[in-house]
């Protein structure tokens, strides 16, 4: 071959790779125009403007060009406030496109627009805005880890218009909702992301590559944007809420609430959050079980300020914000009542500021304040009253820092601080976190080191303790895996303001998967796991957890979902925990055994779906097993209004456990019987995309019988005891029903309505017929009522200052001469 013909040939290589390289790139153009976000798209302003076009599916085919007839156009002009993004949206079968109404921040079952903006172009972290074709605003934080915060909420505008083409999105992102450096010229990363819903498509500008887990840094690149400033971050948020309560045993009685948040933008890229007296009132209530176990129910985070931007406060796990104004524990003698025991610790005032320099620090600091609460208690034999303090004024701290590089990993170091006024305990939690990825994003090495502290008062000694973990994985390609190891000493405790619920084990684990970034002929995605982990006690060497795990996923061509797995556990192990005897000295073995389940979810696309989940578990031990089932069908009446039901039932036989301590100090476990069954309705009836009505109903009802009583021996095994004749039964009924109207109506603005009715009833005696219980927690002498209004308005800074009300009052005033 000629000379000429080589040196061609390598040029005309090295140029296809440097092209294939390159990322996308759209140059955006300032204007002066007025645009109006209307869909329409028919100011100057959009002429002779770029075009980003050639999307390509991320899933279910990955890297699949889009096709011409359901291409998307997109075009983006910037003024001095905000940019402005019009989208068009080609479909040959309009009349198809889906679009359910629902609440903001809702993905339903609709076609979806998205962009997605990061200011500094560091791959670390972007801010993301969807609308629905029903014109459903949706919008949320992601962050390198993989995971997206949609509890964040922007102040922006669009616009929707579904057409005989497909359809049309307008929006205006206002400086405000985002973040960048105060630079001259900006370069931000961008992508673009779409949603096909009834071939349930989903593509992207730039190719998101499922190879590799960091979508971020496969963003394209936004050019043009010059000679902008970073605005004032101000927005205040006051608040007034009416609350009326009432119930058989109370009268009706009002209160009142009012109070505010704030928003500041400290500058360019740390913000200040701030609730001034807060109301949580009308959160959703808690899913609370009958929970027989020696650990504490863990629940949701539902309180807003504690669920937004909350990313950088989540790293190394020590953070459980429940512990922050949590329901309060007080233990009284079996002759002793407690009166008016508050349903929680109230929060006084809580602040935060975060946020991330130009060199990929991240800086964090979290603080609340509880106040003192105390409770009445009566001897109802004698009647003599005592008042107890159950939790004095707290202060409770977190702070992170968290440097990012290489826009794919990071390390981290974090502390808590909980201190306690008086005489009560406080504690200090530190940890050093590391993630750190390969270049190409193909191999991942993590862990944290940590370290407890607890100032413990009185007569109880202060403990120190360390928790350690590391793991080290393959995260791109089709197969992957990871292996690692977790130890944690005996007085490791970060329970003050995290949650943990084991100590002084150490343990080691090795998975592996395989997933399809293609269809195959019969699925249209396919994962496979293979997980086993084996866990020791550090002081007795005793095996406490050894399992291995095969499950695998699937979606069809028909976009139905079938989930199956294995879990077994093929060894005797030792559990140190359900015994409750001091510091964990004793145990009980824990016979072999294996689960298995199945799970259908029908395509959500179809008016009518379904989940079916069945499980069984089946123990080496005589007539001892564990089986449930979970139902639910869902009907979509229409876009605007849709029930689902859900019925779970769950048995579990033959179960062993812990119920008392005998006057011998011996420890009494059970033979048991447990039956479970959750009935619940989520209803939605969508008046526009503004207003929407939402029922939440649930009925848990979960009855404990004690068949045979057992002492628990030295050696874990059990022997028959015939002495203990205390009653340990236990039947927990509850009623939840929560009816809500929201109504947006300013941007940022809500009105919301609420009633609620619950009740709550245990007992050792009970009836086991599910008519009979249900009538008692729909009794009107057990049901609590609540009624509430509220109202929030959101107010920028910006917007005031711009209104001609504000310039003629801050107008200077001409000068009088005499």
């Amino acid at each position: 071959m000629p000379k000429n013909s080589y040196f061609f040939l390598c040029s005309f290589l090295l140029f296809s790779g440097l092209v294939f390289g390159q990322k996308k790139t759209l140059q955006t153009k300032s204007t002066d125009t007025k645009i109006t976000i209307d869909g329409k798209f028919d100011e100057s302003a959009w002429k002779d403007v770029d075009v980003a076009t050639d999307f390509v599916m991320i899933d279910p085919d990955n890297g699949k060009p889009a096709p011409n007839e359901r291409r998307t156009e997109i075009k983006i002009v910037y003024d001095n406030t905000a940019i402005y993004i019009a989208a068009t949206l080609y479909d040959d079968e309009p009349q198809k496109i889906l679009k359910e109404l629902t609440l903001r921040d809702i993905f339903s079952t609709a076609d979806h627009f998205g962009v997605l903006i990061n200011g500094y172009n560091d791959g670390q972290q972007e801010f993301r805005f969807f609308v629905s074709a029903a014109g459903v605003q949706q919008d949320g934080v992601y962050t390198e880890s993989g995971d997206e915060d949609f509890s964040w909420d922007a102040i922006w505008d669009s616009h929707v218009d579904v057409t005989n083409f497909g359809w049309c999105v307008e929006m205006k992102i206002p400086y405000a909702a985002l973040r960048f450096p105060s630079e001259k010229k900006q370069t931000w990363g961008l992508n673009f992301y779409r949603e096909i819903r009834r071939f349930r498509q989903q593509y992207s500008w730039s190719l998101l590559d499922r190879k590799i887990a960091n979508e971020s840094v496969q963003a394209g690149i936004l050019e043009g944007i010059e000679n902008i400033k970073t605005p004032t971050r101000l927005f205040l948020i006051p608040y007034a809420s009416q609350y009326l309560y009432s119930s058989k045993n109370q009268k009706t009685i009002g209160e009142f609430k009012g109070g505010m948040d704030i928003k500041y933008g400290i500058n360019d890229a740390f913000t200040l959050d701030a609730i001034l007296i807060p109301d949580f009132g009308q959160t959703k209530f808690d899913n609370v079980e009958l929970n027989l176990t020696a650990f504490e129910q863990q629940f949701t985070e539902n309180r807003p300020f504690f669920t937004e931007g909350t990313d950088l406060f989540s790293k190394g796990n020590l953070l459980y914000t429940r512990r922050i104004g949590e329901t309060p524990e007080i233990e009284v003698a079996e002759n002793e009542s407690v009166i008016d025991q508050p349903s929680s610790i109230k929060l006084i005032n809580a602040v935060k500021v975060s946020g991330r320099t130009k060199g990929g620090l991240g800086i964090g600091v979290l603080n609340a304040v509880t106040e003192n609460t105390g409770v009445t208690v009566k001897n109802d034999d004698t009647g003599e009253i005592r008042f107890e303090n159950i939790a004095p004024v707290t202060n409770y701290n977190v702070f992170v820092l968290d440097q990012r590089f290489r826009k794919n990993s990071s390390v981290s170091l974090i502390n808590t601080n909980v201190t306690r006024n008086g005489e009560f305990r406080d504690a200090n939690v530190s940890a050093f976190v590391w993630d750190l990825n390969t270049k190409k994003n193909t191999y991942n090495l993590s862990g944290a080191f940590k370290y407890s502290y607890v100032n413990n008062m009185a007569d109880t000694d202060d403990q120190k303790g360390i928790a350690a973990n590391i793991n080290l994985g393959e995260t791109s390609g089709n197969y992957r895996y990871s292996i690692g190891s977790v130890y944690a000493s005996k007085d490791f405790d970060n329970n003050d303001l995290g949650i943990n619920n084991q100590t002084h084990y150490h343990g080691f684990y090795a998975n592996s998967n395989y997933r399809t970034l293609n269809p195959t002929k019969i699925f249209n995605s396919f994962q496979a796991f293979l997980n086993s982990y084996t866990e020791f006690d550090n002081r007795t060497g005793r095996i406490q957890a050894g399992n291995l795990n095969l499950y695998f996923n699937a979606y069809d061509k028909q976009n139905d979902y079938y989930g199956f797995g294995i879990y077994s556990n093929p060894l005797k192990v030792y559990d140190f925990y359900e015994p409750r005897s001091f510091e964990e000295q004793r145990f009980v073995a824990i016979p072999k055994n294996v689960r298995t389940y199945f799970l259908y979810s029908s395509n959500y696309n179809r008016k009518f779906a379904f989940d079916i989940n069945p499980s069984i578990t089946i123990f080496d031990e005589k007539d001892r097993k564990n089986y449930g089932i979970l139902l639910s069908p869902r009907y979509r009446f229409s876009d605007r209004f849709s029930l689902v039901y859900s019925f779970t039932f769950n048995r579990q036989n033959n179960n062993i456990g812990w119920i008392d301590f005998d006057d011998d100090d011996n420890t009494i476990f059970a033979r048991r019987n447990r039956i479970t069954y959750i009935n619940g309705m989520q209803g939605k009836y969508s008046i526009n995309n503004k207003m929407n009505f939402n029922l939440n109903l649930r009925h848990y009802w979960s009855y404990v019988t004690n068949n045979e009583i057992l002492t628990l021996m030295n050696d874990g095994s059990y022997v028959n005891n015939t002495t203990y004749t205390t009653n340990k039964n236990s039947n927990l009924n509850l009623w939840n029903l929560d009816l809500t109207y929201s109504w947006w109506f300013a941007p940022g603005s809500q009105v919301s309505v609420l009633y609620r009715n619950n009740a709550s009833l245990f007992s050792r005696e009970f009836n086991r017929e599910f008519g009979s219980n249900i009538n008692d927690a729909l009794d009107s002498e057990n049901l609590n009522h609540v009624f509430s209004i509220s109202i929030r308005y959101f107010i920028d800074y910006n917007t005031v200052k711009n209104s001609k009300f504000y310039k003629s009052f801050t107008k200077p005033k001409e000068r009088v001469h005499f």
